[in-house]
């Protein structure tokens, strides 16, 4: 692979992950597109990474406006060979204490809007000989987990999405990469989940090395790739015997029950 004939958009470039990866691939010698919602961290990072050739574009991807400011931003590069489709929201809590509103903004940030804006770019992507759509899912796009339920929902979509997207597009040169991390320490996962992960002994890993794997797949040209151990066990006996795993988070249910009612008490103050 060589990245400096890379052009790749990254959304959720502020984010823990998505800041490393450009971190990363803008020292491998890629031209970035960062996408976020916040100009003040989109230009922190710009200034960080000290790269004339990389831009940023502010957009809310739920939005239709959102998904035409992207597109005119890549079209401003003149092309596209990379889409990196980070940008993503937690859903931590009690499906019963969710409302319409927590269901629109994590179903549509993590799912629709990854759906949209690959929709919009894939005929830029199809221009190139060879070009890469990357989806980062999770574990639990795997496992259905408690306390989870509309994170599960939409990374599960993300997954399937993304397993459809390989197959469907076989021999038009788009290669699509499915990316499945586990507990990573991020913002997404502060404050209660954190604890929660403390509570369980749940193994976190770093931005650094998720972002590493993910360059890693891509340099690999590994169609799926899923972090973590035991986690990549639970992802195959899920699939096989999901009665052992369903026994086996029962077990925890009344820890994580604990987690989740205080994260909605906190949020109720």
């Amino acid at each position: 692979m060589n990245w400096q004939d890379q052009v790749c958009l990254i959304t959720g470039a502020t984010g823990g992950i998505g800041k490393e990866i450009a971190r990363q691939l803008s020292q491998l010698g890629a031209t970035l597109i960062l996408h976020g919602r916040n100009e003040v961290t989109l230009r922190a990072l710009l200034n960080e990474l000290n790269n004339q050739r990389h831009s940023y574009v502010i957009a809310d991807l739920a939005t239709e406006v959102g998904v035409d400011n992207v597109f005119n931003a890549v079209n401003q590069h003149g092309g596209l060979t990379m889409l990196i489709n980070n940008a993503g929201v937690s859903g931590f809590g009690l499906f019963e204490q969710t409302s319409n509103h927590q269901i629109n903004k994590v179903i549509g940030t993590n799912l629709t809007a990854t759906i949209s804006l690959t929709l919009r770019l894939l005929p830029l992507l199809k221009l190139q000989s060879h070009s890469y759509l990357v989806n980062v899912g999770s574990v639990f796009g795997s496992i259905g987990y408690p306390s989870q339920a509309l994170y599960c929902a939409s990374k599960f979509g993300i997954k399937g999405f993304s397993e459809s997207l390989y197959r469907e597009l076989h021999g038009t040169g788009v290669n699509v990469h499915y990316f499945a991390p586990r507990a990573t320490d991020t913002t997404i996962n502060a404050g209660e989940v954190s604890a929660l992960n403390k509570a369980l002994g749940t193994k976190v890993d770093s931005p650094v090395y998720v972002a590493q794997e993910l360059i890693q797949q891509i340099n690999k040209q590994q169609p799926r790739k899923t972090l973590g151990w035991p986690e990549r066990l639970f992802v195959k006996i899920n699939a096989v015997f999901p009665s052992i795993v369903d026994s086996a988070l029962v077990k925890q249910l009344p820890i994580i029950k604990r987690y989740a009612n205080f994260a909605v008490s906190e949020a109720k103050i």
